[in-house]
This record gives C-alpha cells, structure tokens and sequence, in this order.
C-alpha cells in the first residue's frame, strides 16, 4: 500500500496533524534529556570504553566506576573525562583502570584534570575501535540476510523463557527448525529493577532467563548455527528497558542481537521505574540501536492489559505517535521501529473482529514503513484451550490481512503455564496454515465505505488528536502523573532510580553519544 492511500479512507491531513503534535512533545522532552544523564548512561560508556568483568563481591566493574567518581558528584561531568584523565596520568587502560579502582587501589577523583582536547584525544582510539566493532556486527548482520534472503511475509515471533540459557538454546533451535523466525529470551522476572547487569551465563531464572552478554553471546551462536542448518537467518531478541536500559543495547550491539524491546513508558507504568530516568536513558538506548541497526519494539500493547481495549485503542495510537518521534530523535529510521500494538478486545464483545481489524489497518496505514509488532490475546485467555487456539487464529488472520510484520505467536495455553515445545509447534503450525492460505488476502478485500470499521478509525483517530494536544499542553510527565496511559498513574519523584538522575555540567563529555549522533542526524531539531 502507497503513503496516503487508505483502505479505510483514512485523512493523512489529521494524521500529520497528529504527528506534528507529537513531534513538539518530543522535542519539549527532549530537551530535558540533553540536561541530564543518569548512572547508567555513564556506565554504558564504560562498557563500550572496553571495561567488562565483576569484582570479588560480584559487582559490574563498571558500577564501581561510576560509584566511584559519584562520590564527589562529578558524574556531571562525564565517565569518560574521568576514565581518559586517570589513562594520561597512569598509562593505564580503561579496563585496568577500572580493576584498581574496584580494589579501591585506585581514586579517580584524585587526579588533578588535564585539558579536554587531551583526554579526548587519549580516548578517541578506543572510541574509534569500539565503534569499528559494533559497525561490523551491523555489516555481519547484513550479509546473512542478504545471503539467505529476507522474510517477505510476518515474521513468526516467538519467545523461550525456561531460566537456563542453555535449556534456552534447545528450545530456540526447536522452535527455529518448526519455522520461528524471532527467537525472543524472555528476561527473568524483575531484572529490569535491577540496577546493574548480572554477569556470565545463567542458569536459574524466574520467569525468564536473565538478560546477560555471556547468555547473548551464546545464544547468538546456537542461532547463527541452525541459522546456516536451515537457510535462513533468526532474528534474536532481548529486552534493553528497566534501569539498565543503554547498559543492556550496547551489549546487544556488541553480541549482534537484532531486535530489543525498547520502550519509553513501560518501565515507567509496569515496573514504577522513575520516569526522570526512564525518558533519559532510553533516548542513548534507542541511538545505539539505531546506530547497529536494531530493530526496537514498543510497549504500548501493554496497556490494553489494565485499560479496556476499545475504550482506550486511542491511548495506543497517540503513544505510537509519540514512540515514532522520540525514535526519530535518535536516529532510529522507520525500518527499525516495531511500534506496538494489540489483540485484546473482550472476545464477548458484538463485532469485536471488525473493531480489532479496523485497529490493524488503521496502524499498518499510519505507519506503512515501520515493522509493527503485533501482539496476541492474553487478557482474555481462559484455560479453555480450544477456544484459546481459536482466538489465536483470528488474530492470525488479522496480521495477514492488515500486512503486520513482526508476529508474536499466540499460544493456546497461555492462561495456563509456560509454553511446552509441543505447544509452540501448534501455533507455529496454526500461523503458518493461515499465513500460507490467505497470503494474499489483503490484496484483495476493500472495506465498506461508511461502514463500522471506517467509522471506528474516524473515531479513534479524533480521540488520539484530542489526547495528543492534552499532553502537548500538560508536558509530557504531567500526563503520566494523570494515569492517562493505561490507568496507572506515577509521580514524576517517584519510583526507583531517581537517585540515578544527574545535571549535566556545562562540559559534560559522551564520546559515543557525541559521534552517534553526528552520524544519526537527529531528526526533530
């Protein structure tokens, strides 16, 4: 479908309405961002200055860098004045650097602070070394997908989730070889309130298995191996939110994942993650994501889990409009955003289908260039097997009709327990079928004009207008204050991480966000 061609008799006038709004939403915020940094921007610095590893007690050097200039709140300043001023004064590497200090050998507040050109000049070798690395994970990943080709259909998305990487990696090359394209290792319950990184492979796991390099770095490797088996490239998943939001995309970027959910409000309603620090760390997040070439997906399905789906279905649009330009800051393309968004109307409710369908269109129209992520019925899965493997296939039917492209596979014993293989091969197999069967489908139905579902979109289209200039003139943290997103409502001092939350001082120094965003081009300014 061509840009401004409707189905649906969709007005591209109110929709550029509605994304200019939101563009002055995101730039007001966004210069709030550019005031500040937050303890875990600084210790993604670290990292991608090369310090790794943990100290005796099992805590991220790099924590106890970022710690350690804390202590005189200088972090103001910048993790990597400091790591680039303790290199000209000891000769020492960042990694080396960041050993004594854990032993407390070592102060990085002591050195008297040479010029910046100097230790800018220290640091660039390894800036340009870092960066040369992630680049060629990028170019890795481009050759594998023009090597066996591109999916031109959904991508059939689905999650492992046993707590052991290892158990992990059987499951994915399963479900790999049954015709999953995404593999997603869903994270350990809780670690995104972690404020730190676990290190190494793990075993044990809550819910999920924990989001670690060492579990990327393998998983990476099962897949690139059954990817060679089967012909085709798996796409890896992982979660880069919570309060290690940049810490978890540059070990992503380092371990060439392909997709991160990465989302600006989530961890603010659903993990009641200070929304100071949440705004501020996914804007880094998201621009080493699009510097690597990540696909990010969004959160805003989840707020259909605590507010009616078709009374709220307006709340997802305008935060889809608000997701896509704080993406665009970043530098992130419309390629790369799998903006969100849901099947979860009461399945009770009279021509619920139309009204799920109508959402569909409408977002796969709004946004034709972005690979939506399109999430399954949860809310409404009853134990009922049968009628959940039934609710599953009308969702199926609605991505291949409305063209969606990221699929998270529904399963039909979603209300009961964690996926058995058997059951993920039946949804994969049920996708497939519907996939397979009404291929071409969207090509060739058209809508009633006037009909149920035109009027549906009119209506939520002109709601997320008016909400969009309800944010527009409250701010964008005020609104979040007034639990307009999902019912929840949160305190702009609230929530965990605040103390995370610093000034920027007037020579504040990110080398990587400096050269990101050269080459990104912001895009809003």
């Amino acid at each position: 479908m061509k840009i401004n061609e409707s189905k649906l008799n969709i007005d591209f006038m109110v929709v550029e309405k509605a994304r200019e709004i939101a563009r002055k939403i995101a730039i007001d915020t966004q210069n709030f961002i550019d005031q500040h940094t937050t303890t875990t921007i600084e210790r993604t610095v670290c990292r991608l200055l090369g310090i790794d590893g943990i100290d005796e007690f099992g805590v991220p050097l790099p924590n106890n860098v970022v710690d350690n200039i804390n202590k005189r709140d200088d972090l103001g300043k910048g993790a990597a004045i400091f790591l680039g001023n303790a290199m000209l004064h000891t000769g020492l590497t960042p990694q080396q650097i960041a050993e004594k200090v854990s032993t407390e050998d070592l102060d990085l507040n002591e050195f008297q602070l040479k010029e910046l050109t100097e230790i800018k000049e220290v640091i660039s070798p390894i800036v340009k070394e870092t960066l040369e690395k992630i680049k060629q994970n990028k170019e890795k990943r481009e050759y594998f997908i023009k090597k066996f080709g591109d999916k031109k259909g959904p991508y059939i998305y689905v999650i492992v989730a046993t707590g052991n990487i290892y158990e992990d990696i059987i499951q994915a090359k399963a479900a790999a070889r049954q015709g999953a394209d995404i593999i997603a290792v869903i994270r350990s319950t809780g670690q995104s309130l972690l404020d730190y990184v676990p290190y190494g492979p793990t075993k044990e796991g809550y819910g999920g298995t924990y989001a670690t390099q060492e579990n990327f770095r393998l998983m990476r490797k099962a897949l690139d191996e059954v990817s060679e088996e089967l012909g085709r490239y798996i796409k890896l998943t992982n979660y880069c939110s919570g309060l290690c939001m940049p810490e978890i995309a540059a070990m992503g970027a380092f371990e060439r994942l392909d997709v991160m959910l990465n989302d600006a409000l989530y961890g603010i309603l659903f993990r009641d993650i200070n929304m100071q620090r949440t705004i501020i760390d996914q804007y880094f997040s998201r621009m080493i994501n699009a510097y690597v070439g990540v696909i990010i997906n969004t959160g805003e399905d989840n707020y259909l889990t605590t507010a009616d789906a078709y009374e709220a279905a307006h709340t997802v649009l305008a935060s889809q409009f608000i997701n896509e330009q704080f993406a665009l800051v970043a530098g992130l393309k419309d390629e790369q955003m799998g903006l969100g968004h849901a099947f979860e109307m009461n399945p009770d409710l009279e021509n619920g289908f139309l009204y799920e369908l109508a959402q569909a269109q409408m977002a796969r129209e709004i946004f034709p260039n972005a690979p939506l992520k399109y999430m399954p019925p949860t809310k409404y899965m009853t134990g009922n097997i049968f009628k959940g493997h039934i609710q599953d296939t009308l969702f199926n039917m609605i991505t291949i009709m409305t063209n969606q492209r990221i699929h998270l596979l529904g399963m039909l014993t979603e209300a009961i327990h964690t996926p058995f293989m058997s059951d993920r091969a039946l949804s994969i197999e049920n996708a497939r079928y519907i996939f397979k069967n009404m291929k071409s489908i969207s090509e060739e139905i058209t809508f009633k004009k006037g009909g149920i579902m035109e009027e549906r979109v009119r209506e939520v289209l002109n709601k997320s207008i008016e909400l969009l200039q309800e944010i527009e003139k409250q701010g964008l943290f005020n609104t979040i204050e007034k639990g307009i997103f999902a019912n929840i409502k949160r305190s702009i001092d609230g929530g965990k991480g605040l103390e995370g939350v610093i000034k920027r001082e007037k020579y504040y120094y990110n080398p990587f966000m400096e050269i990101m965003a050269k080459q990104l081009k912001r895009g809003g300014d």
